[in-house]
């Protein structure tokens, strides 16, 4: 599908220089002289550089439009992360450079979403929060106020969460995978 150059929205998938290109940030410019563009910040959807661009409105460019599949994290094999698609059943090889420092927050069984294209799977989404457990914690610090202080904290996965101070080892707690944030306690 073709869009013109000041068509292009965040979260868009464009093709640009025969490469598939995620719309990052926007800018519209108009500038005293010449004709207004649009500013226009890309990630490299396989490798993740970024490229900034402007196109005029004069210009177009090539809409990707990516197949979304739900799919059932089965296991990690060497490099490779193992998904199963829920409605084919069929298993699909993703390196898990792809996933990123989100692998560590897959959990046997997750469900998350494989967006590929003609085929072949360029990214992968997990769930916006996920249930950890708390392995270590540091003590509190007397005198912190509970408002504001956050302590070190290392969850399944050994992945290093800033938690409040009335969380202890043992504790399971929601995160967000994106940025390893803390959400809150988990009700079980």
């Amino acid at each position: 599908m073709k869009l013109n150059g000041n068509a292009i929205r965040p979260g868009n998938v464009i093709n640009h220089n025969n490469r598939l290109w995620v719309a990052v940030k926007l800018q519209h410019v108009k500038p005293g002289k010449g004709g207004a563009f649009a500013q226009v910040e890309l990630r490299d959807i396989r490798d993740g550089t970024k490229l900034n661009e402007r196109f005029r409105s004069s210009e177009t460019v090539e809409r990707v439009i990516l197949t979304e599949s739900q799919s059932t994290f089965l296991y990690a094999e060497d490099d490779n992360l193992i998904f199963m698609d829920t409605e084919s059943f069929e298993q699909v090889a993703v390196p898990s450079a792809m996933v990123g420092d989100q692998t560590s927050f897959l959990q046997d069984g997750m469900q998350v979403t494989v967006n590929s294209y003609e085929g072949e799977p360029i990214s992968i989404e997990l769930p916006t929060t996920v249930v950890v457990e708390v392995l270590e914690a540091d003590a509190v610090v007397k005198g912190q106020t509970a408002s504001s202080s956050y302590k070190p904290a290392v969850v399944t996965g050994g992945i290093k969460v800033m938690v409040p101070p009335f969380i202890e080892a043992g504790t399971r707690i929601v995160v967000k995978p994106e940025d390893a944030s803390y959400v809150e306690r988990a009700k079980d």
